[in-house]
């Protein structure tokens, strides 16, 4: 019988995720997946923002860069009229833009990263059952052999899409519905007159407001797209299709061809356009579900296993990720046996109410013509559909709001803690951005600011509360808005503020605090002093 830290089914990019964050703190785990290798399609594309400056943190960003196209922005056309661009344009401080990734390259970096820590996904390996008590979970896998094989965990963690069996065996709730229409996918050449980098979507409708759809998202390659249209009449023979369910492939069943998206591309596409060279195609139906809990005791859900919905927005599988990277820190300091008997029910009360928003404005947005349809501030739009203004604000493990100065305007507890450029150190000749200051760092991440280096004397005993309840283990930098002192004091690296960006983007004039978690949100903002906010966030965390 075997023995893990943490078993975690399902290999796609938000299983992939959780156990490369469970590695990076230093947890044992294994990932199993099912399917004997990793499918080869361009599935989940869009890579949100956040989900870039997450890997950012992981090392995992610069690969993702590499091997992405930039999403620069939407030409969208209704009913004929004039083409409409709209620019994918986020504030400068923001360091990445969108990006379209085939769901398999994602997935192959992931693995990568995976595996430089030590831990290979186990192919063709299915968790079947499980049973949990009060000091773990047991687990029994079927191998590629067809022999059985029990596994001990102290956790388990089921990223294994949206036909989950983890979901399944803990009896979740997972209601919801679907939209009747069937949709093809199809990964094509495109020979039109569209403008690199910009995704296409074409609305139509009959004089009965019957609704004809053509949505294109360039992938990497040349004139390469992810095309999605309304079904075929000869495609849609089966009733039965399960919601949700998509089956991949160029041969066997119902599957579109060529023709079919040639006769969708003449009907709708904004001008002379010709598709070669299809890679492969599906036909699905978009339901959109949430569990009614994200856990229960031992075991976890996240990503598809946990809701799904309908691609608008490419917001599944990033709102997946970042499940897995708030779960996984949490887990890291169940499994150290440090963390508050709280802390785990913390996953469900922060990323539930995220699950439920996505899945409500996906579905809104399915319904009512795209993301451009939406009524909201376009600016603000463009962020929320970023990722961006996810927060925990009020949450069970962020710090109230103090009277900390100009907390009203900068970011506060329970915010994503934003990046910024132009700091200046004392040795390298160029200026760095903030997450390059919190690159490959796994625990929490003291960040202090003072108008003058000799200010950040007044936050020893915040540093010495944090260093204690954290074993030492949480990392501690300074940001100052003067030159930096001379070396060895203080006892922790310091940055100019040279361009004053920093001041900008946290609001900041006197000196104050920020404890960043692991998942890159503000847990704590707080002013001079500190230490006993520091101790009180603690407590909320960690094991008295």
């Amino acid at each position: 019988m075997a023995h893990v830290d943490v078993l975690v089914a399902g290999a796609g990019p938000v299983g992939l995720t959780a156990a490369l964050e469970l590695r990076r703190q230093g947890v044992t785990c294994r990932v199993v997946d099912r399917l004997p290798a990793r499918l080869p399609y361009a599935r989940a594309v869009g890579v949100q923002p956040r989900t870039l400056e997450l890997w950012d943190r992981a090392g995992v960003a610069r690969d993702a860069l590499d091997a992405a196209v930039s999403l620069r922005g939407q030409i969208a056309c209704v009913d004929g009229a004039d083409p409409v661009r709209m620019e994918l344009v986020l504030p400068p401080e923001v360091p990445y833009g969108f990006a379209a990734l085939p769901q398999n390259e994602t997935e192959r970096i992931l693995d990568e990263h995976l595996r430089r820590l030590g831990t290979r996904v186990e192919r063709g390996t299915e968790l079947v059952s499980f049973s949990q008590d009060e000091g773990g979970v047991w687990s029994r896998l079927v191998l590629p052999s067809g022999d059985g094989e029990e596994v001990r965990s102290r956790f388990l963690v089921g990223c294994d899409g949206a036909h989950s069996a983890v979901r399944k065996g803990l009896g979740l709730a997972f209601e919801g519905g679907a939209l009747p229409e069937e949709y093809m996918l199809a990964d094509v050449e495109v020979d039109w007159d569209m403008p690199p980098g910009y995704g296409v979507r074409v609305l139509a409708h009959d004089a009965g407001g019957a609704e004809d759809v053509l949505v294109g998202i360039p992938l990497p390659g040349r004139s390469r797209y992810r095309l999605s249209m309304a079904a075929a009449p000869e495609l849609r023979t089966r009733p039965d299709r399960e919601a949700g369910a998509v089956v991949h492939g160029l041969g066997g069943g119902a599957v579109p061809g060529l023709h079919h998206v040639q006769a969708v591309l003449d009907r709708l596409a904004p001008g002379p356009a010709t598709a070669a060279r299809l890679r492969w195609s599906s036909v699905f139906r978009i339901s959109h579900r949430i569990v009614d809990r994200y856990g229960s005791g031992r075991v976890f859900v996240a990503g598809d296993a946990a809701h799904i919905h309908p691609p608008t927005g490419a917001q599944g599988m990033n709102t997946g990720i970042q499940d897995a990277v708030n779960l996984a820190w949490k887990l890291a300091l169940a499994v150290s046996g440090t963390a508050h008997p709280g802390l785990l029910d913390s996953y469900d009360a922060e990323r539930r109410p995220v699950g439920a928003e996505v899945v409500g404005r996906t579905v809104r947005h399915a319904a009512g013509g795209g993301v451009q349809s939406d009524p909201e501030d376009p600016a603000r739009l463009l962020l929320r559909e970023a990722q961006l203004l996810v927060g925990y604000r009020g949450g069970p493990v962020t710090g109230a709001p103090g009277e900390t100065p100009g907390e009203s305007a900068g970011p506060r507890s329970g915010d994503r803690a934003p990046d910024c450029g132009g700091l200046a150190g004392a040795i390298a000749a160029y200026p760095v951005r903030l997450f390059d200051l919190l690159r490959d760092t796994a625990g929490h991440v003291l960040l202090l600011y003072a108008p003058a280096a000799d200010a950040l004397a007044d936050f020893a005993g915040a540093v010495a509360a944090v260093r204690r309840a954290t074993r030492g283990g949480a990392g501690v930098r300074a940001v100052t808005a003067g030159p930096r002192p001379p070396g060895g004091t203080p006892p922790f690296p310091v940055w100019a503020d040279t361009a004053g960006e920093f001041r900008r983007v946290y609001a900041v004039r006197a000196p104050t605090g920020f404890l960043i978690r692991p998942d890159g949100y503000l847990g704590l903002r707080f002013g001079p002093g500190g230490t006993e906010r520091c101790e009180e966030y603690f407590a909320r965390i960690l094991r008295p």
